[in-house]
């Protein structure tokens, strides 16, 4: 019987063990999509307790909580620090099998070097130490980046900031680098409530009127060359799916003002309007060079209770079932056709669709740029033992697995990167098991050559980082 997460966890045969251990372990880490707030990164923040840096936010342990039957008031209320964190401590055996038990454990022997199961009679003592540790300079949000030796970040963040505080560390000069993530759902969802309220902040930010869906474009263009000034090489998408039907400027621009007048748009008229955003915006990826990311399929804020109650992305997302394929067919066709289509990253949350975007991302490949358009890797629910290993297979038998850009966080904790670890364990064991199997050649120097590449090297060419 294997001991619990020790040295050779996830690793199922000696091949495996090789793998990880001599090729992959030492990589560095690029996360080039992650909710971390840039102006705790800049200010090299300090954390009170392991509270706030571990449960504050995390949506995935509150889910957990409220499924455990714990109160809100220890989720998101106003109880003290360590009766949350007590509480927390109290559901992590009923995690078992959830992704949560790994990471939990992985998070805590990476960063705090404690080896021990976490339950509610050692709450006490892991709320103790941890919290002295966290006290020390090692443990501030710059230092924790670099002692999971993460060389890129890559934000997300709204066409209107002001990147002051990418532009604050850039002059810092640390050992990683912090870039912008260009996000502009709510130039692109003319249905929202508040899109009148997000335009008149891009006017005030870009010094402009926005009048006319011209005026709108024009605004947008100027922001990203704001964000390519400071590095930005990266747009990303948060949306149900992709619409591509057909458009004329006129057409477009009259729903613009019927919007901009406090009129209803009807769904029809909304699928025009996120069309041209859609197409103009990756026009304008193409002209920098920039890489633009897609994740599909979430269906959010499903419990109106909560959504009242405490806001937005508080745990009550799950997976939705809209149709992906041919609005995404012609999305991406129609660029090509015009050649003007860039690098694309593909993420899908149904796992029906899994093969649905692994053939899609093969359509549209260039023979100029290797591995140009990506199917991502497991986002969100899928991104488990279960998930991973199943993208990582359909990728394999459907595209080139050794052109993978690899992992990411798309995490809002400062102690999630232990889950490029957990990656790096899945595939190295995945690959070594195929060798033990006689499936794939006995050559470790050329697979953990490919192990390397899919953990960090291919993201560094990718994105020209």
């Amino acid at each position: 019987m294997k001991a619990f997460l020790d040295e050779d966890f996830l690793l199922d045969s000696t091949a495996a063990q090789r793998l990880y251990h001599d090729y992959a372990a030492a990589m560095p880490i690029i996360d080039y999509h992650n909710h971390l707030p840039p102006q705790e990164i800049a200010a090299d923040k300090m954390f009170r307790s392991i509270t706030e840096i571990w449960l504050k936010g995390d949506h995935y342990k509150w889910r957990a909580m409220r499924a455990n039957g714990i109160d809100e008031r220890y989720i998101t209320g106003d109880a003290t620090d360590e009766s949350k964190f007590t509480q927390w401590a109290a559901t992590v055996p009923y995690t078992m099998r959830n992704p949560l038990y790994h990471w939990t454990h992985l998070e805590l022997q990476r960063y705090f070097d404690y080896n021990a199961l976490l339950h509610k009679d050692n709450a006490k003592e892991v709320f103790g130490l941890t919290s002295d540790l966290l006290s020390t300079p090692q443990y501030s949000t710059q230092q924790l980046l670099q002692k999971m030796n993460v060389t890129v970040i890559c934000t997300t963040d709204d066409p209107t900031d002001d990147l002051q505080y990418h532009r604050q560390l850039r002059t810092a000069q640390p050992k990683f680098r912090m870039l912008p993530g260009f996000r502009p759902d709510k130039y692109i969802l003319i249905e929202d409530l508040h899109f009148n309220d997000s335009i008149q902040r891009l006017e005030a930010v870009s010094g402009q009127s926005i009048s006319q869906f011209i005026d709108l474009i024009a605004a947008l263009q100027d922001r990203i060359a704001y964000f390519h000034e400071l590095g930005g090489r990266i747009a990303d998408h948060g949306l149900n799916q992709i619409y591509a039907t057909d458009f004329t400027d006129q057409e477009v621009d009259a729903i613009f003002q019927k919007k901009l007048n406090g009129k209803t748009i009807y769904p029809g008229e909304a699928i025009v309007f996120q069309s041209a955003m859609l197409h103009y915006l990756a026009r304008m990826y193409y002209a920098k060079g920039w890489v633009m990311q897609f994740h599909l399929g979430a269906l959010r804020n499903n419990n109106d209770r909560l959504n009242q109650q405490l806001g937005a992305d508080v745990g009550c997302d799950s997976i939705g079932d809209f149709d992906q394929a041919v609005g995404l067919s012609r999305f991406l066709n129609k660029l090509d056709q015009e050649d003007k289509l860039c690098k694309t990253i593909l993420y899908n949350l149904n796992p029906r669709d899994n093969q649905l975007f692994a053939t899609m991302a093969g359509n549209f490949n260039d023979g100029r740029t290797i591995g140009k358009i990506q199917w991502g890797s497991a986002w969100w629910f899928l991104d488990q033992k279960d998930g991973m290993e199943a993208q990582l297979n359909v990728l394999s038998n459907m595209g080139l697995l050794s052109r993978f850009v690899g992992m990411l966080t798309d995490s809002r904790s400062f102690l999630s990167f232990p889950r490029h670890e957990y990656f790096r364990r899945i595939l190295c064991n995945l690959i070594g098991n195929d060798i033990e199997r006689g499936l794939l050649p006995n050559d470790l120097p050329w697979l953990g050559q490919m192990v390397q590449d899919i953990s960090y090297n291919n993201a560094v060419r990718y994105f020209n980082f």
